[in-house]
Parts: structure tokens; sequence; C-alpha cells
């Protein structure tokens, strides 16, 4: 078994999840830490320390560092801003904090990116360099990973391969803009859409229920998932046709629906996609499920620090 150790922290609106990984990606332990009776961001900070001294009491072993997942824009371990449903947490030097207060070297980045930088480490990509991660839930998260690495742009400010604009002067966006792929080829989409061409449709309707109709051959789930598979196969040839990626990864809850999902996107970017940039690329399920943000914060902290002396404080 692998000796390094990492502590990983996968924040979410409700509740953190925090554990420690070995380097060969096998979780020793996690537990559940709720939020949600925390008010402020010192309530939630408070709440992070305590849950990493909770897991070096019970490892009793030096550790790499830790990874963090969490929800916005980070730049430089700073929290810019978007941690949805948390008190503060705007331009917040978080990394800064935690070390501070526990010793520990500490690397953040959003939670989407590193759900898909585990896939590539240990989960359906770990065989590949270069993939691109689709997240499909309300609404569409991704990641760049490029020669084992994330890739975000500038001052990690890239990556929102949901906001990709596939229909100029489309649907408006959440994020302020039109046309995104997320409001085209989300579950949430999904849902708008067949209560559009239902309007007998129970309106609590979910994207599960939307797919067991149309595996019954319902001629609205039909025309709705049909819908869905052409914007999302859109959306995938672009970042084919730029990327040539060995892998997209695809996850979300949707992503478990069976193998009928993948091979209806599969055929579709075959078709549109270059045939070249297509030709070494595969279309697969994400397999690490809600295992892949706490996974792949200590993936993160694994490849920034695995090159210093470990932490012992």
């Amino acid at each position: 078994m692998s000796k390094s150790y990492a502590i990983g922290i996968d924040i979410g609106g409700t509740s953190l999840k925090c554990g420690v990984v070995n380097e060969l990606g096998e979780i020793l332990f996690s537990f559940i830490v709720s939020l949600k009776e925390a008010r402020t961001e010192k309530e939630i900070i408070r709440l992070m320390v305590d849950a990493i001294t909770q897991c070096t009491d019970q490892l009793k072993e030096p550790i790499v560092g830790i990874g963090i997942g969490f929800p916005g824009l980070i730049e430089n371990d700073v929290i810019i801003g978007g941690g949805v449903n948390l008190p503060g947490f705007d331009q917040l030097p978080l990394g800064k904090i935690l070390k501070d207060l526990t010793g520990h070297h500490v690397v953040i980045d959003n939670d989407a990116n590193l759900m898909g930088l585990a896939e590539l480490i240990y989960g359906a990509a770990k065989d590949s360099t270069d993939a691109v991660f689709l997240t499909i839930g309300t609404g569409i998260g991704g990641a760049i990973m490029i020669n084992k690495g994330l890739y975000s742009g500038f001052k990690n400010r890239g990556g929102e391969l949901g906001h990709t604009v596939i229909q100029q002067n489309g649907i408006a966006c959440n994020c302020g803009g039109r046309g995104c792929l997320e409001t085209y080829a989300s579950v949430t989409a999904l849902i708008k859409y067949y209560q559009s061409q239902n309007p007998a449709a129970d309106e609590n309707i979910d994207g599960k229920t939307i797919i067991d109709k149309y595996l019954a051959g319902e001629n609205h789930a039909i025309k709705t998932m049909e819908h869905h598979f052409d914007y999302l196969a859109a959306g995938i040839v672009n970042f084919v046709n730029i990327f040539s990626p060995q892998k997209v990864i695809i996850g979300g809850g949707i992503s478990e629906a069976g193998q009928f999902y993948i091979d209806e996107l599969t055929h579709r970017v075959k078709t549109f996609a270059i045939p070249v940039a297509f030709a070494h690329t595969s279309i697969v399920a994400a397999d690490l499920g809600n295992k892949a943000g706490l996974l792949g914060a200590c993936a993160n902290a694994f490849q920034k620090f695995k090159d210093l002396k470990y932490s012992t404080t």
C-alpha cells in the first residue's frame, strides 16, 4: 500500500465530505459534516479545521497536504466568489487561512474540475493523458485535463464548458449569456423541454422518469431525449474538435441511465466531429460517482505537494 496520504475536503451547499486517501486512490476513511447550522464564514472554516484535525488524529501518519474542492471561481487558493448557498467566501484567501490554522499545505480548486481530475487519475480515464469531463445535472460543469493536469486558462478563469455557446441569441442563461450548452442540455433543460412538449406532465417530474418513459417508447419522452442528445452532442463535438481528447467522460446521475445514453452521444459526435480529431476519442460514463470530489481533491494535493517534505504537524 502507498505510504503517501492526503486529506480531501469536498464542499457542498449543505455539507462537506472529508477523508483520507492514499496515492493509489484508496479512501481509508471519510465522513460527512453538516453545514446547515453554520451561519457564518468563520463557522464553516472552523468545521473544516475540526474535520482536518479529526483526520490527522485518526490517521496518525504524515500527510502530503490537503486538497479542497469548492464551488465557484478559485485563483491561487483564493475564493474569488460563487460559493452557492455559503455565507461569505468572497475574495477570501482560504488556502492561506487553513494553512495558518493547521500547519499543512493546502490547495483549492473548483469542485467540477476536481471531479474530472479524479476520473483522469483514478477512474474512467486513468489510462489517458488528455480528457474532457462533463457533469450533467441542474447545470453543466466541466473540466479540461491536458497531459494529466487540469487546464483552466489564465488565472484559472476558464474551463466553463457548460457555457459554450451553441445557439446564437438563444435561451437566456444564469451566467448572463445566451444560448449556452447548459440551457439546452442540462437535466433542468431536459425537464423544461419535456414539460413544453407534454402539457399534462407532472410539474415535479425528474430526469429519471423521463428516461424511463423514453425507454418505454412514450412519444413526448422520445422527442425530448432526441433533443437532449442532439444538443449535448453538439457541445461535445466542439470539445473534440478543439482538444481531441482521448476520453470524454460524462458524469452526473444521468450518465448512469445505461449504455444506450453513451451510445447515442457517440453516434452523433462521430457523425459531426472532424474525423481526425475524433479518431482516438472515446465517450465513456464516469466511474467514481459521489467519491469523485474527494478523490479529485486528494489527487490535486498529491500533484502539487508530493515532491515536498511531508507535513507532520
